[in-house]
């Protein structure tokens, strides 16, 4: 049995599309059917193959680490600074522990077979990165226009594709030769896919971007509720 990999639920940006949501809270805060966006995440995470929880923290952080006090999670803090989600990943290293490790973002909410699951269980130890992508008639709130395509050996390449989900599961070894501390994933992956090591996989269920206040219904409406 392969050991467990540890996961990264980002959840240290400003959420400022939020508008009012994010007034009094932090962006997975936000509620979607009567349960924070991070507790939506966080139920996902609870599947076999799944290592330490780590929660990266910065804006508002003493509310999220109030509302998860008592859950067995660890946090990697920025309160010091905004890192990105590349930056974030090297900033958390130390807590995760190991490569590969699994990064999620916190902001979605999902409709058909454990995403997590579904990324565990195609993942490759020839791969740099597996990215979890949905396509577009399957997307709801997201703004974007596709983010990869998917060649017949399943490599991902920049394009009006799919669109990419915010989960992944990624070798972090060469996150130490970015020099600044601040940095997007998108970096890696444009190096990843030079290389010939960024891969894909198709999410079969439907999936919403909660990233406006717009989307909250959306979303609820995923859930049927």
């Amino acid at each position: 049995m392969n050991a467990p990999i540890p996961i990264l639920l980002f959840a240290a940006g400003l959420g400022t599309r939020m508008g009012d949501l994010v007034k009094d809270r932090p962006k997975p805060l936000v509620e979607v059917a009567g349960k924070p966006l991070i507790d939506h995440a966080l139920a996902l995470t609870r599947v076999d193959g799944v290592g330490k929880r780590v929660v990266n923290i910065h804006h508002q952080a003493e509310k999220l680490r109030h509302h998860l006090k008592g859950q067995d999670i660890a946090f990697s803090d920025e309160t010091d600074m905004l890192r990105e989600t590349g930056g974030g990943l090297r900033h958390a290293l130390p807590v995760l522990g190991v490569s590969p490790v699994i990064t999620m973002n916190t902001d979605a909410i999902w409709r058909g077979p454990n995403p997590v699951s579904t990324i565990l269980n195609a993942w490759q130890p020839h791969m740099e990165a597996l990215l979890l992508t949905v396509p577009q008639p399957q997307v709801t709130g997201h703004l974007g226009k596709g983010d990869f395509t998917r060649d017949e050996n399943g490599r991902l390449h920049r394009g009006r594709g799919d669109i990419y989900s915010g989960l992944q599961i990624i070798r972090t070894e060469t996150l130490a030769q970015i020099s600044e501390a601040a940095f997007s994933m998108n970096i890696i992956w444009d190096q990843m896919a030079a290389r010939g090591g960024l891969y894909g996989v198709s999410y079969p269920g439907q999936w919403c971007d909660v990233g406006q206040p717009a989307s909250v219904p959306l979303a609820e409406a995923l859930l049927d509720v």
